[in-house]
């Protein structure tokens, strides 16, 4: 059987388009709202016709263009039977065969990153999506909602029965690394080292990981089967998805100090040298919660094409305020990472501050 097997995007997020040698009838893995565009001239120029769309999971780290896709194309959406998003044609559970334009499709149930997750095996390869990366990745992380390290543990049990000469294909790799044999995974994959599931469950307990709040709101973007890219605030920094025990320091594993509201505000009484930057939008330091005082305002989503205007405040306390903290969280790693030497989260926002000092 001749597949003929595309990875479209040229960066961290996979998007796989396969189809019969020969046809013009495709299928498409995990595609991004953002690339929307070239998905639909490269389906034009080569004459194809989208019949299915194919989501290994409800993903964090980036809006899914599978909702919008299915809009322009009319192709079938498939996910798991659990998976939360309310636009899938066809949801499918483990132990599934699809026949899809003469290519058999097996679909494996790999929980744990997610509990939607599904492993897409076709012949000679499988998709795993987070359920397992390439080579020292790892996989997926566990500690965002739905998140589980003992199902992981039991999903790559299932991978360990594959052929051994099956070539894997995450949905994710962001070190250039390229798709090779399970077999290989076996020997340098470090979640396919043998251990027992608390072993296992401990080993995933004992990396660092970094902040996600705002992967949350990827999340709930997908599960709105959201169409705007913008539906959610993505940072440009990278290795979101992806265990942190062998990867170099990133925006996510920059260490920031915190403030309560009650020292800051004596701080300030003590007219200390502090920078104050409200990193919400413009019209949310308008709304109820206001905003304090001789802050300066720089929205997270341009924080980092603005950076330069805070240059003169590279060695001074920077204390970053947001609505509940999760924005200026990732801030302050921003900052840290270009180079500031102390960047402060205010604990707890706007709505903390408020709740002890009031509306005034």
């Amino acid at each position: 059987m001749n597949i003929i097997f595309d990875q479209l995007n040229p960066h961290a997020c996979k998007t796989y388009l396969f189809r019969m040698e020969g046809a013009k009838e495709a299928i498409i893995v995990d595609p991004l709202l953002d690339h929307l565009k070239s998905y639909d001239e490269l389906l034009k120029k080569d004459n194809l016709h989208l019949t299915h769309i194919l989501e290994t999971h409800t993903h964090a780290d980036h809006i899914s263009g599978a909702a919008a896709l299915k809009d322009i194309t009319d192709a079938e959406l498939i996910m798991h039977s659990s998976a939360p998003a309310k636009c899938p044609s066809t949801r499918v559970k483990h132990g599934d065969v699809l026949h899809i334009n003469g290519i058999p499709i097996e679909i494996i149930e790999t929980p744990g990153h997610t509990k939607d997750s599904v492993s897409y095996l076709i012949p000679g390869k499988i998709l795993t999506g987070d359920a397992l990366f390439l080579d020292d990745g790892g996989a997926g992380r566990d500690d965002l909602p739905g998140g589980d390290p003992g199902a992981h543990w039991e999903s790559l049990q299932k991978f360990l029965h594959l052929p051994e000469d099956i070539i894997v294909y995450p949905a994710h790799d962001y070190r250039n690394r390229e798709p090779s044999s399970l077999k290989r995974q076996k020997m340098t994959n470090p979640h396919l080292k043998p251990r027992t599931k608390s072993q296992f469950i401990n080993y995933l307990t004992d990396l660092k990981l970094g902040p996600a709040d705002w992967m949350k709101d990827v999340l709930k973007a997908n599960y709105n089967c959201a169409r705007d890219p913008q539906a959610a605030w993505i940072p440009v920094d990278s290795p979101a998805c992806e265990i942190k025990g062998t990867m170099g320091k990133g925006v996510n594993d920059q260490l920031f100090s915190t403030i309560d509201p009650l020292t800051l505000k004596k701080r300030m009484d003590s007219n200390e040298k502090l920078v104050l930057l409200d990193v919400r939008e413009p019209v949310e330091l308008k709304t109820e919660l206001k905003h304090i005082d001789g802050v300066e305002n720089i929205p997270i989503v341009k924080l980092i094409s603005n950076v330069d205007a805070l240059d003169k405040h590279k060695q001074d306390d920077i204390v970053i305020i947001c609505r509940s903290g999760g924005r200026a969280s990732t801030a302050a790693q921003i900052l840290k990472q270009v180079g500031f030497k102390n960047p402060i989260v205010l604990e707890g926002g706007m709505i903390a501050w408020r709740s002890i000092f009031g509306y005034k």
